[in-house]
């Protein structure tokens, strides 16, 4: 299988996760960079992210996200916010991942394949957050704030070890995603009845 093959899944993977958490994606992504762990090589324009000083700028960045995401009011924010920043976190991921092309190449891969992704994801949960945030006065958000980041966490480890996985495992999120969507919905119908 080509390499490009790979690094696609892999873009796909940290892309998704990036539509729930800006930077926990690109931190396990550096982190994998600067502790040479899973044979993971960035395109040579992205060997920055391996630095030690992206890998404390990021760990930073995603502790920060983390505990905001779970005060409420200030996580809708981060949500609204996140449209615009996670598309580009996104962008930038695919990108590094596209080791064998050159950079130009790399950076549009980056765009195609990261953007539309993290921002599908992004849309997603900022409607789950906004459902949760009617339903339960935003005293749920926290609890739905930890499966998100937990979710966030695993696919950008899948894609990081088995990139290969990273595409039935969206299938999977999607999926369980329109049940639970279809489940909101006829509760909602239910209860106006």
């Amino acid at each position: 299988m080509d390499t490009w093959i790979l690094a696609a899944f892999l873009g796909l993977g940290l892309a998704a996760a990036t539509g729930l958490r800006t930077f926990l994606p690109l931190l396990l992504l550096a982190a994998a960079v600067h502790f040479e762990l899973f044979g993971i090589v960035l395109n040579e324009s992205m060997q920055w992210l391996g630095s030690t000083g992206a890998l404390v700028a990021l760990t930073v960045a995603t502790v920060a996200e983390l505990v905001a995401d779970m005060i409420p009011l200030v996580d809708n924010a981060l949500s609204m916010i996140g449209t615009v920043t996670r598309p580009v976190a996104g962008a930038i991921a695919a990108w590094a991942a596209f080791a064998s092309l050159d950079p130009a190449m790399a950076a549009l891969a980056g765009i195609v394949i990261g953007a539309p992704t993290a921002l599908a994801v992004s849309t997603a949960q900022t409607g789950t957050r906004m459902a949760t945030t009617a339903g339960t006065a935003g005293f749920g958000n926290p609890v739905v704030s930890i499966v998100e980041s937990a979710v966030s966490f695993v696919t950008s480890l899948i894609a990081l070890i088995v990139p290969l996985l990273v595409l039935p495992l969206l299938v999977l999120f999607g999926w369980l995603g329109f049940k639970g969507m279809r489940r909101v919905r006829r509760a909602r119908a239910t209860r106006a009845a």
